[in-house]
């Protein structure tokens, strides 16, 4: 009889971190114990404390031990699963006190820590719950009731407004209402309808859409179908990116159980609907996350995107009637179909309803997944979630919506994030991506970065995009190098506007907004760069230098040894010299030092 379970984290981070080696040392020493007929290994999704991977839950009393490797199994087999004793030195607490062993359940569960605290997992809600290739246990929390209850009883009318009513909005970018986007589609007569799934998330530091194919694929198998019924079309595809092996394998495992027990195929409840899903795996191109370049390159052509009008609703996959949502979109249909609209409508804010996905990312503590209610300010999630800014280095700003968004600056952590808020701030959401930057960020230096990838994914159909985005990274790039003037900076801002109102897609109309974001809330660090001919944050290398302080510098010769360039002269127990001609500015000789005597500036 199974009297523990030991659930670990199968997701890409803790995959990356050795959870497989982790896996293989729980089998081999649970077995070497004795124990295969009492505790049951289980392989879950991301848990979202992404930092504290690889991740391991005892249950049932809840233990969570973070950062284990394959050389603590053994003590936790022994000591845990054998005797009852937890393993102190492993358990994550995030109070700073010391752990009270009898109150293990109180002290350290995964839901009791300042992490989840504040959460509301309607998407995520099976994500490191479940074993994602196991079916039966996708079902016991309740999986394709909601497809059973929409076949058997509902018309597809009662479906598209129920969502319509839930006021559920596309989270893929724009925000667009889900059930207005079905019933445009619903009315159009075809042969032949078609769902999709966008799941080709491109945006640096995003991972959402990955770590809920990874930990939980039924649940978008199954909202795929229940939009195929509302919309009459019964073929899907999931357009997912090939450089994720571990989503793609999940997704085509669920797919066959779902065929396996009839919940995919034909007659499916014996309601007479037919529904069935297909694969496409993506080459990783950014611009194919535009819904009409994503179903240009389902069809086997270039990625590219077309121009709309028509949209897809009226001419879309294969000229035929299309829907598409994103993965995170599709997540919150069967749970909305089962709990109702007012339900989901009852979170959030009022024109943005529900939760928000994030993939919480750089200078953070607590890096991982978060999901949160529409209208949470930023301040709660930086600081109270992801645990503050390491370091004691302060907050500067926040960026959201990857390339194509904007950054929230410090004077506004008390925003609450929603889609009107960002959008009046001239940010925008995007599919998730929340990337955190401290005082050291460059913002020059950042929107160079993200120009530099929209530049690269560019597919080159329109002149705007292709050529203007270059234009412009010429220009920052000159600003970052000490050779821009201010008349520049006007420059750049108006040809901005240019580019976002003649771009044929999204990517273009919107690869301008981390310049333009940068311009509003920093624009003095862009003076400071082009007048002063310094980085404040001292990041762009082109106008900083680094020089040795006499009265620090105690003549150890450290610095010298490891500049790669011999930048660094001097004698032993005498102060050193850096010859400025040679130096390649890539601070080994600031990292090296003892007595913090090198500066940057």
């Amino acid at each position: 009889m199974i009297r523990a379970q030991v659930l670990i984290c199968g997701g890409t981070g803790c995959t990356s971190s050795g959870s497989r080696q982790l896996q293989k040392a729980f089998a081999d020493n649970i077995e070497k114990c004795g124990l295969s007929d009492e505790v049951k290994l289980v392989q879950t999704g991301c848990f979202g404390l992404c930092a504290l991977g690889p991740v391991v839950i005892v249950y049932p009393d809840g233990t969570f031990y973070s950062r284990v490797t394959a050389d603590d199994v053994p003590e936790i087999v022994e000591e845990h699963l054998l005797k009852g004793r937890v393993v102190e030195r492993l358990v994550y607490n995030d109070t700073g006190k010391e752990v009270d062993v009898d109150k293990i359940t109180e002290a350290v569960a995964l839901e009791d820590t300042a992490f989840y605290k504040s959460q509301n997992r309607v998407v995520l809600r099976n994500c490191g719950v479940i074993d994602p290739e196991n079916i039966d246990e996708y079902i016991a929390m309740d999986g394709y009731a909601a497809l059973g209850k929409v076949l058997t009883e509902m018309t597809p009318e009662d479906v598209i407004q129920c969502i319509t009513d839930s006021g559920l909005r596309g989270r893929g970018g724009g925000g667009f209402p889900t059930g207005r986007k079905w019933a445009l589609c619903a009315p159009n007569k075809a042969p032949q309808k078609y769902v999709v799934c966008n799941a080709d998330e491109g945006d640096p530091g995003a991972f959402m859409d990955r770590s809920v194919l990874e930990g939980d694929p039924h649940c978008v198998i199954e909202a795929m179908a229940i939009a195929g019924y509302a919309i009459g079309a019964t073929k899907g595809y999931v357009y997912v990116r090939a450089e994720y092996p571990i989503a793609v394998k999940r997704l085509q495992i669920a797919i066959d159980q779902a065929h396996e027990y009839g919940l995919l195929g034909k007659n499916i409840f014996d309601s007479g609907f037919d529904f069935d899903l297909q694969i496409r795996l993506g080459a990783g191109a950014f611009v194919c996350g535009e819904e009409t370049a994503l179903m240009t390159s389902i069809e086997g052509n270039r990625g590219e995107p077309r121009p709309r009008p028509p949209y897809p609703a009226v001419k879309g996959l294969y000229n035929s009637p299309t829907v598409e949502n994103n993965v995170e979109t599709f997540a919150n249909i069967p749970q909305i179909i089962l709990r109702g609209a007012d339900w989901f409508a009852s979170m959030g804010t009022e024109r943005s309803k529900g939760t928000k996905v994030f993939a919480l990312g750089g200078k953070i503590k607590h890096t991982g997944l978060v999901e949160i209610p529409m209208g949470t300010t930023l301040r709660h999630i930086i600081e109270d979630i992801g645990g503050g800014i390491p370091g004691g280095k302060k907050f500067k700003a926040a960026q959201t919506g990857g390339p194509s968004g904007g950054c929230i600056p410090a004077s506004l952590i008390d925003t609450e994030v929603d889609y009107d808020n960002l959008t009046a701030i001239g940010c925008m959401m995007g599919s998730g991506g929340l990337i955190v930057m401290d005082e050291d960020t460059c913002m020059v230096d950042m929107a160079k970065f993200f120009l530099e990838f929209t530049v690269d994914e560019s597919c080159g159909k329109c002149t705007p995009c292709r050529v203007g985005t270059k234009r412009l990274l010429e220009m920052l790039d000159n600003i970052t190098k000490g050779n821009g003037t201010l008349e520049d900076i006007d420059k750049m801002e108006e040809f901005c506007y240019y580019i976002k109102q003649n771009s044929l897609c999204g990517l273009g109309q919107t690869a301008p907004n981390p310049v333009l974001a940068t311009l509003k809330f920093f624009r003095d660090e862009y003076v400071a760069h082009v007048v002063d001919k310094k980085c404040p944050a001292g990041v762009c290398k082109d106008l900083v230098s680094y020089t040795i302080m006499e009265d620090k510098c105690k003549g150890c010769t450290k610095c010298a040894r490891n500049c790669p360039v011999n930048a660094i002269s001097g004698t032993v127990k005498n102060p050193h010299v850096i010859d400025h001609s040679k130096c390649i500015k890539c601070g080994a000789c600031i990292e090296n030092c003892p007595f913090s005597a090198i500066i940057k500036k």
